[in-house]
């Protein structure tokens, strides 16, 4: 969306060749040009119909203990990549190479697919799909780990956008509620070739309350929250469109994500979300039993049965969304927002009101 940026997808993500030729397509009909502008890693792994199916068939057996994924195939295809029997783009654009490995990872996957109950896919029709798609994404296929280190030495300024929240890292999150990623800071290091000693600032980006979509443990949930921002048009999935399910603001959650993440500062979003309620309430601590917590356990089930302890809050019942300086804002948003900030221990820079630029404020 900026002219003169260059926009790079890091080998940790793992790409749907033919989805993407579709956004690609998207942006040239609102006249986006990407020509010299997006590079996509050599090593990034590649999605494939093999990967969605596996994950439908199982998820489908799962039945009430499903994780509620996004059926993209995203875990299949991590799970190709750690028993490093994955493709990647570099396969992808060597037509000779991808039809061999292709043929033998296809076979092996459909003898999984048929034992879950599905049925197997066809070779040429994914082999024809693909090819195509590679035609269309070769001239972007780069040494993408080459170009972030040249871009260090020239000391360019480089900005690394992470996806999906700290609660659904593989290793940091609700396991087994995660995602096949680290969606934590560090993951930026791992997934591009970034050496973590030139990461200089990290900036956490949250919202006023809480969401989660899918399963998993969620402490703070309240139906009723969730109903006035659905009602809003609110908090629907991008993936997926399914309402998001919505809670209370956690900070012992946040707080643990902070710490996690290394997090310099805060962006806080979605303030205008709170401007209708009487009262706000925020979680400042768990009990499990008898015990009092001021950390996230480790053990899904035990998230399941903490229960919160909370601190309420007067709301402000007063439209936020044409206020453009943080002085201007409700005193009773501001002390919310700073009871928030000192609770989970960072300071925020960033407060917005809505989806528009006009609408965000710089502290």
């Amino acid at each position: 969306l900026r002219p003169r940026k260059r926009c790079i997808i890091g080998n940790g993500v793992v790409i749907d060749p033919v989805s993407l030729v579709r956004e690609l397509d998207g942006l040239k009909r609102h006249k986006v040009n990407v020509k010299g502008r997006l590079f996509i890693s050599d090593k990034a792994h590649i999605v494939m119909p093999y990967h969605r199916a596996i994950e439908a068939c199982a998820e489908k057996l799962k039945g009430k203990n499903k994780i509620g994924t996004t059926l993209r195939g995203i875990g299949p295809a991590y799970g190709d990549k750690i028993a490093r029997t994955g493709l990647r783009l570099a396969d992808l654009v060597d037509a000779k190479k991808f039809e061999t490995r292709l043929r033998d990872r296809l076979r092996d996957a459909n003898r999984i697919i048929r034992a879950l109950g599905g049925k197997g896919l066809s070779f040429k029709k994914i082999h024809d799909d693909y090819r195509k798609a590679a035609r269309r994404l070769a001239p972007f296929v780069a040494n993408t780990t080459r170009m972030i280190h040249d871009a260090l030495d020239a000391k360019q300024e480089i900005l690394f956008e992470g996806a999906q929240g700290t609660y659904l890292d593989i290793d940091q999150g609700t396991y087994p509620f995660v995602t096949s990623s680290n969606t934590t800071s560090g993951g930026a290091c791992t997934g591009s070739g970034m050496p973590p000693n030139r990461v200089d600032h990290v900036l956490g980006v949250l919202k006023a309350y809480t969401t989660r979509v899918g399963g998993g443990p969620f402490p703070t949930e309240d139906d009723s929250i969730g109903e006035m921002l659905h009602n809003m048009g609110r908090e629907f999935g991008a993936t997926t469109g399914r309402p998001r399910r919505c809670g209370w603001f956690d900070a012992v959650a946040t707080r643990q994500a902070v710490q996690v993440n290394g997090i310099d500062q805060l962006a806080i979003t979605n303030i205008d979300g709170l401007d209708k309620l009487p009262e706000i309430k925020m979680c400042t601590g768990y009990k499990l039993g008898r015990k009092k917590l001021d950390y996230v356990p480790t053990d899904a089930e035990d998230i399941e049965r903490v229960k919160p302890v909370y601190q309420t809050f007067p709301g402000w019942q007063c439209d936020t969304s044409a206020v453009t300086d943080w002085k201007k804002l409700p005193l009773k948003a501001r002390r919310y927002l700073q009871a928030l900030s000192k609770l989970i221990g960072a300071k925020i820079i960033i407060a917005s009101v809505g989806p528009a630029r006009s609408q965000t404020m710089f502290l």
